[in-house]
């Protein structure tokens, strides 16, 4: 079992008897002399979808769930349904619009490398790759002679999502993007 200190975000961890997937750890540090650093992690019920916020010092224990990682891609969108298909085997995954919000501003139809997380069978996640292609829709035009370590400007992607990236950077031009950060990391491979 490892401990609090130790739980990444997108953790399946039991906890009161129920399942929680981990969406967001704050680290706490208390500023007296004896304070333990907390761990404050806001999941979400894999039943229920009901959202909880606890907080574990960094010492304590806490137990894994049993979870599957299945590679997917993005199927099609049924009203607030976001359905993406297992590679293998084909299986449909729903999730509903607000549960995987935050992940739509990297996938689109040609996102390769997801991951849907399943609990007792059931998609409680998506696991997203650390690096996606995307394409830039909007920009201010580009400069020529800019150099790479020049100012940035915003670009707004296909999927919504806006970027600082280089001058040089026109719109139309496909970037890569990291998913942790939503940071600009370079031109996307041809």
């Amino acid at each position: 079992m490892p401990k609090a200190s130790e739980i990444k975000k997108s953790a399946a961890i039991e906890h009161n008897g129920k399942v929680y997937f981990v969406k967001e750890i704050n680290k706490l540090t208390p500023s007296g002399r004896a304070g333990a650093s907390l761990y404050r992690m806001r999941m979400y019920d894999v039943a229920t979808g009901a959202k909880a916020d606890e907080s574990f010092k960094a010492d304590e224990m806490i137990s894994l769930a049993d979870f599957s990682r299945h590679p997917s891609m993005f199927s099609y969108i049924d009203g607030d349904e976001y359905v993406f298909m297992d590679n293998e085997d084909y299986t449909p995954y729903n999730f509903n619009k607000e549960a995987i919000e935050e992940e739509l501003q990297f996938i689109n139809e040609d996102t390769q490398g997801l991951l849907v997380l399943c609990v007792d069978g059931n998609p409680v996640a998506l696991e997203l790759p650390a690096v996606v292609e995307l394409e830039i829709v909007e920009t201010d035009p580009s400069i020529k002679g800019a150099s790479a370590s020049a100012r940035t400007k915003p670009a707004t992607l296909t999927t919504g999502l806006t970027v600082q990236v280089p001058e040089y950077i026109a719109g139309g031009e496909k970037i890569r993007i990291n998913t942790t950060d939503k940071s600009f990391m370079g031109r996307a491979d041809k």
